[in-house]
């Protein structure tokens, strides 16, 4: 019986190869081992530089914001910083537009983060409470801001205590 070898396959999958080969010099554009070797290559290289062009946008981003961020005395890593305690939720790439082609609204950014992004340093001591729980208490130096998160610390323990509280007056009602 005479060998099957299909030849309309074989041909259709060259072709196809040597149609991603166009406009590729000498003979890797038209000998098939060639261009099968130089079409695979550059293959790996694209899908290697799909990963690198995301990592030289993301500099690029950095670049443009740390651009505009110097221009109102403030470093990229600072800016970043009190930009994430300023609880904005923007990021690099609208960060670097807004640096580079609308340079009012990234100094309104610019000065929300000044003002709601400052660094508080807050300490917190265990101390008991009459319950089995432990309470983080919050030590505070005398700025409005510490003052205001200590209380807010404090208001939220009282709130779970009084919630513990109320579940198990509940729970002994309904015995």
């Amino acid at each position: 019986m005479p060998r099957s070898v299909n030849h309309v396959a074989s041909r259709a999958r060259r072709k196809r190869v040597l149609e991603f080969a166009k406009g590729y010099w000498g003979r890797r554009k038209n000998v098939w081992t060639v261009a099968k070797n130089a079409v695979e290559k550059g293959w790996t290289y694209a899908y290697r530089d799909r990963k690198t062009k995301k990592r030289n946008f993301r500099a690029l981003w950095i670049q443009r914001i740390n651009a505009g961020t110097r221009m109102y005395g403030l470093s990229y890593s600072k800016f970043m910083n009190m930009f994430h305690k300023a609880g904005l939720e923007l990021n690099r790439k609208v960060l670097a537009d807004l640096a580079m082609n609308h340079p009012d609204a990234f100094k309104s950014v610019v000065d929300h983060v000044k003002a709601n992004g400052t660094v508080q340093t807050v300490t917190f001591k265990q101390q008991p409470v009459t319950s089995n729980k432990q309470v983080d208490t919050v030590e505070a130096e005398s700025t409005p801001v510490k003052e205001s998160v200590a209380a807010a610390s404090v208001a939220h323990a009282e709130a779970e205590t009084q919630t513990e509280h109320t579940q198990t007056d509940t729970d002994t009602s309904a015995e």
